[in-house]
């Protein structure tokens, strides 16, 4: 059994450590990738803290991108060599896989939150001198927080020689939330006015899909004026900050009569959920690609 360095949590809520941990023999549907580069998302910190469902031992990571070392006998559209991207992890096989829409597969929860392959094996173990135990690992098809992982066959998306690992390990997943909002969710369309609440990386990401869609007014809110200052770089036509008591109105004299086509929270904050669909006009569309925290509950009309 092969090991690695892995950045692992021993507990829930308890600080992150390195260790040199054991990696299984690969099966079939699987590839050893070395990691170059990963993202830190917040899903990963949601689950350390324990705000969203895992366990420990654990290894997360989902944003990561590196290179093919070894593939199992299933594994066809990569080869040891190429530099790939990884993501979500996805059954292939589902109603919702076969027409084109892997992130709402049936498996979703089970193959990205589940911590082992799905016959309840574990990809990754502690060295013996600290137990043993199967680590919560194939998080999101690939724990990226290991400098080699062994990851899920659709979690590979093979990317040009020539791209640059650390910038593209955040298209993982924090880059196409934003995105995939804006372009598929809400299918912006030309002309059309967007307000993006929260300047992340999630929120710049929806602002530079706006652009890309080529809508005329793009108003991006946030409570960091540096946040603004980069989304006027990168797309935002307009910025307001958030702690405005009179946002609502004035992202309504930005595009009378009545308010934003498109609105995108990227905070999950139930008091920005709540601005964002009062700034929506007539006939108006949101998303909200947040994780709150609390229970929702919101008047509509």
């Amino acid at each position: 059994m092969a090991t690695t360095t892995a950045l692992v949590l021993s507990e829930i809520n308890a600080p992150f450590s390195f260790e040199t941990v054991r990696l299984d023999a690969l099966r079939p549907d699987e590839a050893l990738v070395q990691i170059h580069a990963s993202g830190i998302c917040h899903t990963d910190l949601s689950c350390a803290d324990g705000t969203l469902p895992a366990f420990a031992p654990a290894v997360f990571g989902h944003e990561g991108a590196g290179i093919v070392k070894e593939i199992g006998s299933q594994v066809q559209h990569v080869a040891v060599g190429d530099k790939v991207l990884l993501s979500f992890a996805h059954c292939q096989q589902c109603a919702q896989c076969e027409d084109g829409h892997p992130a709402h597969c049936y498996s979703f929860k089970a193959l990205n939150f589940g911590g082992t392959r799905p016959d309840g094996s574990s990809a990754m173990r502690r060295q013996e001198e600290r137990g043993g135990q199967a680590l919560y690992s194939r998080f999101f098809g690939q724990s990226s927080f290991s400098r080699h992982t062994v990851v899920s066959v659709s979690s590979l998306v093979k990317v040009p020689d020539t791209t640059d690992l650390a910038l593209f390990a955040p298209l993982g997943c924090g880059l196409q939330t934003g995105a995939g909002a804006v372009l598929n969710t809400l299918d912006v369309q030309p002309g059309s006015s967007v307000a993006v609440f929260g300047a992340g990386s999630v929120g710049m990401s929806a602002i530079m899909a706006a652009k890309m869609r080529r809508a005329k007014v793009i108003i991006a809110i946030d409570l960091q004026k540096s946040r603004l200052e980069l989304a006027s770089r990168l797309g935002a036509t307009h910025t307001l900050l958030g702690s405005d008591p009179d946002i609502v109105a004035k992202i309504g004299e930005l595009v009378p009569p009545n308010g934003v086509n498109y609105a995108v929270d990227c905070t999950g904050v139930p008091a920005v959920i709540e601005t964002m669909i009062q700034a929506l006009g007539s006939r108006g569309h949101a998303a909200s690609v947040g994780a709150p925290t609390v229970s929702l509950a919101t008047v509509v009309g």
